[in-house]
């Protein structure tokens, strides 16, 4: 049932861990800046939020504009500039010129294999562009979850009130006591690691600027978004390498001194990381070590996808917790 309906409980997934993460600013706002409707701090809450993310965005913008024209700028150059004795020895050239000027298309185009691959790909091509208006339904699902997310936002108290209302009166005690631990994880969780998050990418991309990499401001804020999730920085490796081949091109520097200025800021930020930022920052939040962690990723994403893995870590250490707890006796 939850492969079924994935599509249609992820925007109310999503919708409600904002609305549970801007539920203090939205208290912070009505009780001590004294407004009185619940909807108008909800309100002024969203338009403070949008307009952060629009006022990051407008600042950041021109630097990243600047760094993608100065990279496409140093490919186009790199290609008119490209010198093949430099790759290829005359030998190795001749085999390709004589490889390419005997290459008959007709005849490659009668293989049985290229046919039937060509004839499963027509129908691929035509989804593609067909694919091209699935925007306007992602455009559908965005409002959808804005709605969910202003009208939890607005509920948000009534349901922390009466929501052990729903729960037999002979397990409210326990089903009490696992929200709470659920409330202290998930406050500390998220809060830490968006902490370290902004720290890791704000470093990435003050390395990637001192290295001389393309667009080192915009993949450092990336790498710092993809580090939410504990070790799917990782991602940001293969994109970084292709920018430092294109700093190669662009000033003429070996390809390995590049990838070495590369290695040597992905090692120094990974090791402030995991013994300076994390240890201080996050704490015991988790009390889970690497392998515990990889493993807790692994799993809960393989059920939940990318929901899984955001809750990863929370959701485990709250089960160690209610182990340990109610099972286990310990106290």
């Amino acid at each position: 049932m939850l492969s079924r309906l994935y599509g249609v409980l992820l925007p109310f997934f999503v919708s409600f861990l904002l609305a549970y993460l801007l539920d203090p600013l939205v208290e912070f706002v009505q009780h001590r800046c004294k407004v009185k409707f619940r909807g108008l701090s909800v309100t002024i809450v969203l338009l403070l939020f949008v307009g952060v993310l629009t006022l990051s965005v407008y600042l950041l913008i021109p630097a990243i504009g600047r760094e993608v024209k100065s990279a496409a700028v140093g490919v186009e150059q790199y290609f008119a500039d490209f010198d093949a004795d430099k790759y290829f020895t005359p030998e190795q050239q001749e085999k390709i010129h004589s490889t390419l000027d005997g290459l008959n298309l007709e005849s490659v185009l009668s293989y049985p294999e290229v046919r039937d691959g060509i004839k499963s790909l027509l129908p691929k091509v035509g989804g593609w562009i067909t694919g091209g208006l699935s925007w306007l339904a992602e455009l559908v699902v965005i409002f959808i979850a804005l709605m969910y997310l202003i009208f939890l936002m607005i509920d948000f108290p009534k349901i922390r009130a009466h929501w052990i209302d729903y729960v037999p009166v002979k397990y409210r005690s326990k089903a009490r006591k696992i929200m709470q631990d659920i409330d202290r994880n998930m406050n500390a969780y998220f809060r830490g690691q968006g902490l370290v998050a902004l720290i890791v990418g704000v470093l990435f991309a003050i390395g990637f600027t001192i290295i001389g990499m393309p667009m080192g401001i915009a993949m450092g804020l990336i790498i710092g978004i993809l580090n939410l999730v504990p070790y799917m920085q990782a991602l940001g490796i293969p994109p970084c390498i292709l920018l430092c081949l294109v700093q190669s091109a662009q000033t003429g520097r070996p390809v390995w001194v590049t990838l070495l200025c590369l290695a040597v800021v992905f090692i120094v930020i990974q090791t402030l990381q995991d013994l300076v930022l994390v240890p201080k920052i996050m704490g015991k939040v988790t009390g889970l070590g690497p392998a515990a962690i990889l493993l807790s990723l692994s799993i809960w994403g393989a059920v939940f996808g990318v929901i899984g893995m955001i809750i990863a870590l929370p959701m485990t250490t709250l089960g160690i917790a209610y182990y340990k707890h109610f099972i286990a006796g310990q106290k």
